[in-house]
């Protein structure tokens, strides 16, 4: 949605604006009564409410969200980059609830009661909140440090362009819902995991796959790419690019890296048999060794415009003996990780040891597959993919259609979490006031959605459940029973 007006702002403490972004929070307390259906800009203030402390005004496990929300804020120039909705406003007034109100927001019990005892009664605002496609800095001369909870004016236009709302449409209800009914959260300790992990982002970038994780289980955040942006993880995408160079220590170390990716380790990690991404195996070691979840050897072989010789598959063999012990290296899988053809000779010995051949874009493929879909991976299945026939030079066709196979898999799933969302986004179910379905509705549903692929009753309602594990977060079940309801979609990218 695209704009150019002047437009009001409502100014609140930097801190709720951030909980508000992050879909922790999906209410606010305005000085002033809100129409519902009035929309605004959100300005970020450092002027905390009645000017307490953080401490004082913010659960624990919101501190360190509350201190970066200020600090990162400009003082004469705020950044504007959210636009809020008023769904509903109301009059609190219950002292009794406030322990509820407490459990469903980030601010603590004795600031929510002091509040309510100055003022005898809050406006409660539910406000659904959209990110802008470009934010924009107010001018240093707009006053609004002292307006905080009310309305400030902006007498400049600006062009405004809307993106999709912070949280999905089936999420907000739910999450208004459960405000309104005040209903305890489902998963109180997950929030405390969450804002512990928040804290180590800085430090720990890689936690940022499980933080991602939990807020899409939590319903805080819609976020629709599933490709972490995480400088970290850059080097996937130049797998296939090194393994086509002539740079065979980089690939190496990036065949190492990919490999404990995917969730293999090396308990050995000697410097003839290692897997660690930050050395090489140089002469005389094994580029790649692997003894858990099994065990796997492998040789790596960057190729420019070259052939790969019968030398790679006999190195493999004697580095595999001397280093291993022939027992070890039978039974290990054995993989030639390279971009060039394999002459007669080398396709002919790698088929007759088993060895399989991976070409980096297949490598790189597999990676990216975890990446976005961190459980979708067994590697139990792998390794059957990998010992069973073809071998050689066609054993990477295999690897692609073991890939295949797993998003026909995810596909599948993403199909029926759809067909759920559209029945209960349909005027059948919002006329009958459907907030489940049954199992059996949901065969019929899917029969006639066009499916990826036919299911039998049992193997659609094996999904269902799969889907409405707490590990996965993707539907939701209603106790005891095999009625299930939207949670969130699954995109497969």
């Amino acid at each position: 949605m695209k704009t150019e007006q002047t437009f009001t702002m409502l100014c609140l403490p930097a801190p709720d604006v951030k909980g508000l972004a992050t879909g922790q929070l999906i209410f606010a307390f305005p000085s002033i009564f809100i129409r519902t259906g009035q929309s605004f800009l959100l300005c970020p203030s450092e002027v905390l409410c009645d000017s307490d402390s953080i401490e004082y005004c913010y659960k624990p496990d919101f501190h360190q969200s509350a201190r970066n929300s200020l600090s990162a804020l400009e003082l004469d120039c705020p950044e504007i980059e959210y636009w809020a909705k008023c769904e509903k406003c109301s009059i609190f007034n219950s002292i009794d609830k406030i322990e509820a109100l407490s459990a469903l927001s980030i601010w603590t019990r004795n600031w929510l009661t002091s509040k309510l005892n100055k003022q005898q009664s809050l406006f409660l605002a539910i406000l659904r909140l959209y990110k802008l496609t470009s934010p924009f800095t107010l001018p240093p001369e707009i006053i609004y440090q002292d307006r905080v909870g009310k309305y400030v004016s902006l007498s400049t236009s600006y062009h405004i362009e809307i993106n999709q709302p912070i949280l999905q449409d089936r999420i907000f209800e739910k999450r208004k819902k459960q405000l309104e009914e005040l209903r305890a959260p489902e998963n109180p300790e997950l929030e405390t995991l969450h804002s512990q992990i928040s804290e180590i982002l800085v430090t720990n970038p890689a936690a940022k796959l499980l933080e991602k994780d939990l807020t899409d289980f939590l319903g805080w955040a819609s976020t629709h790419d599933t490709t972490p942006n995480t400088p970290e993880l850059e080097w996937i995408d130049r797998i296939a690019t090194v393994g086509n160079s002539s740079d065979g220590n980089s690939f190496e170390k990036m065949v190492r890296k990919s490999l404990i990716q995917l969730g293999f380790s090396n308990s050995l990690n000697n410097s003839r048999a290692s897997l660690d991404p930050d050395s090489s195996g140089g002469a005389g070691g094994i580029d790649v060794y692997c003894d858990a979840p099994f065990s796997l050897v492998g040789e790596c072989k960057a190729t420019k415009h070259e052939t790969v010789p019968n030398s790679v598959s006999a190195q493999l063999i004697h580095l595999g003996h001397t280093h291993l012990g022939k027992p070890t290296f039978d039974r290990s899988v054995k993989i030639i990780f390279a971009a060039g053809e394999l002459t007669s000779h080398a396709k002919q010995a790698a088929a007759e040891n088993q060895m399989n051949v991976m070409r980096p874009e297949t490598l790189q493929r597999l990676v990216t597959l975890k990446i976005k879909h961190p459980g979708s991976i067994d590697l139990q299945q792998l390794k059957v993919c990998l010992e069973t026939q073809p071998f050689g030079q066609d054993s990477d066709d295999k690897v692609n259609q073991f890939i295949d196979s797993i998003y026909q898999t995810l596909k599948i799933r993403a199909h029926i979490i759809q067909v759920i969302k559209n029945y209960l986004d349909s005027d059948i179910a919002i006329n009958t006031q459907a907030k489940q379905v049954d199992s059996t509705l949901v065969y019929g549903l899917y029969l006639g959605s066009n499916p990826p692929i036919a299911l039998t009753p049992e193997q659609l309602k094996e999904i269902l459940i799969e889907l409405a594990s707490p590990l996965s977060g993707y539907l939701g079940r209603v106790p005891g029973t095999d009625r299930f309801y939207f949670l969130r979609e699954l995109s497969i990218a």
